[in-house]
């Protein structure tokens, strides 16, 4: 591949044969199978993370069925213990964690930097396997009986007490982490060695960095939740007196080894979503994002500062009050950096001439759920209203806000900002519009109800209450519907758009960014001229006129 200038119409329309679609090559099966395509396993990712995405909103679906009546009519309470720890463990481990990552980070990436593919290509088809083998222990454990540990496996219940299938569990956990540390080496070499010749740290688009450093907190924590879960499957087996104090062990090693990782893993979910939100506010506003350093910064920031707030979890743990202290200002200080991207993609719309199609409607979501996520963290980090709220239906509204209303409102704006470029093909836009409006008000209807209930005094896990929460639970559960609604809808009319779809030219977008100088889907190896950057990230003018002088040649 030979490297041109700007001038020299680096961005060259490819020939009919480049241009077939991946997604139907004559190849079958094995072709996608053994493929070192980094767009095709993401695809593949893709269809995982789908698959298991639902697999564990049935299980949410139930719980939400139960607490229609304050009594536990529906299941019994091992079934329901069941079903929230399922649920909790298919969705952090299986989409959260992933979702993003593996589909927008590997298809987009690479091309977002002017390469061909990722640095290992190999490495990266690997990683998608091992996901799949830890999957498959997952599935294993559904169909034959479940587990009821909770998806945090807390020690002595997980390795005394319980009679469930721990250890299967904690394999599959295990084994997927080792698909997170791969993708995250990939990333973290792709950057450093694959860019484009021009393409500078400060002209990097913000999605990359905010990849870059969610891989940096992959490759340093996943290994620390790698040990801790061999140490409980240990535990389990032998009885060794890891955590057992009985024997010599200690009660609270545990959660310091499984959240030393767990809360550096929130941001592994949520950076990623904040890189996607910088794209879509940059690409439908039309303008630079305010305080690019800042933000990219900030990112780094948040994968620093994400590893020394941890024990915010044990507050009413056992912890001394010093140690208490200092974690609660610390989980008040890695605010800052968020909040840092919140005010400037905020500052980016100001007077902006905005553009509101879906991808930006989902922008929106995510900034105001986040924001009330955000926010509700704070309170939490509070030592005096922690001891009230903990362990109640505020924690399971807090966290929702952050993974779900953050990280799904992001995963979905990238999909549907992307789904032309991967696919080449248009979506519908006023379904998509519906199935964005639908996912924000089923979710407030909800998760909102569950800050009031938890606040008086509801505690989680439980499938019988009392009878003065059923209000608020039914507003819940109807609000579950709505959302389920809304998560099914772009299923129907993303298929549909596979075959019926308009055709999506280059840039439907007329955004800004190197994936947005190749066909519609990429050719096999992205561009068949390697590009020279010479804009900076989120320059419209200058990339514009360079594409408009790449039509005229």
């Amino acid at each position: 591949m030979t490297t041109t200038t700007i001038d020299e119409a680096p961005f060259i329309e490819p020939s009919t044969t480049a241009k077939r679609n991946y997604i139907n090559d004559e190849y079958g099966v094995m072709s996608w199978l053994l493929t070192r395509d980094h767009k095709r396993i993401a695809i593949l990712y893709m269809i995982s993370v789908t698959a298991l995405f639902f697999v564990g909103g049935f299980f949410a679906f139930m719980m939400r069925l139960e607490l229609l009546t304050p009594e536990g009519d529906l299941f019994t309470s091992d079934t329901y213990n069941k079903f929230f720890t399922l649920h909790g463990i298919v969705m952090i481990f299986f989409f959260l964690i992933p979702a993003i990552p593996a589909v927008l980070g590997n298809f987009i990436l690479p091309i977002m930097l002017g390469a061909k593919d990722l640095a290992f290509p190999r490495i990266n088809l690997l990683s998608w396997y091992i996901y799949m083998i830890g999957a498959i222990f997952g599935i294993y454990v559904i169909v034959t009986g479940g587990v009821d540990t909770g998806w945090t496996f807390y020690t002595p219940f997980s390795t005394q007490y319980s009679n469930t299938h721990v250890f299967a569990t904690t394999m599959g956990a295990f084994i997927t982490g080792f698909s997170s540390i791969l993708t995250g080496l990939n990333f973290i070499v792709t950057v450093h060695r694959m860019r484009a010749p021009g393409l500078t740290w400060f002209r990097l688009p913000l999605f990359v960095w905010s990849m870059y450093a969610t891989s940096v907190v992959m490759l340093l924590a996943t290994p620390v939740l790698a040990i801790t879960l061999a140490l409980l499957m240990i535990e389990r087996v032998l009885s060794v007196g890891i955590f057992d104090p009985a024997l010599g062990g200690d009660p609270l090693l545990y959660q310091h080894l499984f959240w030393f990782y767990s809360h550096p893993a929130v941001y592994i979910m949520i950076l990623p979503g904040m890189a996607v939100i910088s794209e879509l506010v940059a690409a439908f506003t039309r303008k630079k994002i305010f305080g690019y350093k800042f933000v990219a910064f900030s990112s780094l920031a948040i994968a620093f500062l994400g590893f020394l707030v941890w024990a915010h979890h044990m507050f009413v743990a056992g912890i001394s009050v010093y140690s208490a202290l200092v974690f609660s200002f610390l989980t008040m200080f890695v605010a800052v950096p968020s909040a840092i991207k919140v005010f400037n993609w905020t500052a980016t719309m100001y007077k902006a001439s905005v553009s509101w199609q879906t991808p930006m409607l989902y922008v929106l979501g995510f900034i105001g759920l986040f924001t009330i996520g955000g926010v509700t963290g704070l309170f939490l980090a509070a030592l005096g209203v922690d001891v009230h709220v903990h362990d109640s239906y505020f924690v399971v509204a807090h966290f929702h806000y952050i993974m779900v209303g953050g990280t799904v409102m992001a995963y979905l704006g990238g999909i549907h900002y992307w789904w032309p470029k991967i696919t080449g093909r248009m979506y519908p836009e006023w379904w998509a519009r519906l199935s964005a409006l639908l996912v924000f008000v089923g979710f407030n209807l909800t998760f909102f109800p569950q800050f009031l209930v938890g606040y008086v005094g509801m505690p989680r896990r439980y499938h019988a209450y009392a009878p003065e929460f059923q209000v608020l639970n039914v507003l819940s559960t109807a609000g579950a519907t709505v959302l389920a609604a809304g998560y099914l809808l772009p299923m129907i009319y993303l298929a549909w758009s596979l075959k019926f779809g308009r055709r999506a030219g280059v840039n439907p977008w007329g955004a800004v960014g190197l994936e947005w100088a190749t066909s519609s889907p990429p050719p096999k190896e992205n561009f068949h001229e390697t590009p020279v950057v010479t804009w900076d990230a989120y320059d419209y003018p200058a990339f514009l006129k360079a594409m408009k002088e790449t039509q005229n040649v």
